[in-house]
């Protein structure tokens, strides 16, 4: 089971990279557009070359049309791509300035509420983004600028938080088990303090 969340992990995270990745370059190509057409409109270039910069706005020298939007869906997405990676590594963020003067029965008392806790939050994220998903279905909502149904969005960003919810669910289980056998069964690192 832990190979199937682990690989179910990994490879969300490697498509949130790909996502992320191509949103960067969206918003290089974004900003050199913008700056192109900037020059081209600009005196010098009116001045210097009036025919080449008129025939480069012409072409459409420019910025992505709706890149922001495109930024915003896929910036959501790629979030809760990376979020079953970080769960099924212990990869959040922990201040443990007190726990590592607990004992190991406390500390995995605490990770086993902490992973309840994360579950819970992650499944509550899941059911919101489909209520949100038919909501925007059925209301036909789209885009301001390039009119894509908004669904969609709500749609890949549900599909991956529904695989954080798996994934953090299996964690809650894995912290229970853990705490009621006494048996370390997924290293995070606290282990290795005591």
């Amino acid at each position: 089971m832990h190979k199937l969340m682990m690989g179910l992990a990994r490879t969300l995270a490697i498509v949130g990279g790909i996502v992320l990745s191509a949103l960067i370059l969206l918003t290089c190509a974004s900003i050199l557009g913008r700056l192109l057409n900037g020059f081209f409109h600009g005196d010098f270039m009116q001045g210097l070359a009036p025919g080449f910069a008129d025939w480069a706005i012409a072409i459409g020298i420019g910025p992505v049309n709706g890149d922001f939007e495109l930024v915003e869906a896929g910036v959501a997405f790629a979030i809760f791509c990376f979020m079953p990676l970080c769960q099924i590594t212990a990869g959040h963020a922990s201040v443990d300035i007190l726990a590592n003067n607990f004992s190991k029965a406390v500390n995995r008392f605490l990770r086993m509420v902490i992973e309840v806790a994360f579950a819970g939050v992650l499944v509550l994220i899941a059911w919101k983004l489909g209520d949100g998903m038919l909501s925007k279905r059925q209301y036909g909502e789209t885009t301001f600028l390039l009119q894509f149904p908004i669904w969609w969005a709500y749609g890949l960003s549900f599909v991956a938080s529904l695989a954080a919810a798996v994934v953090g669910i299996y964690m809650a289980g894995v912290r229970i088990y853990e705490f009621l056998t006494g048996r370390i069964v997924i290293h995070d690192g606290m282990e290795a303090s005591h």
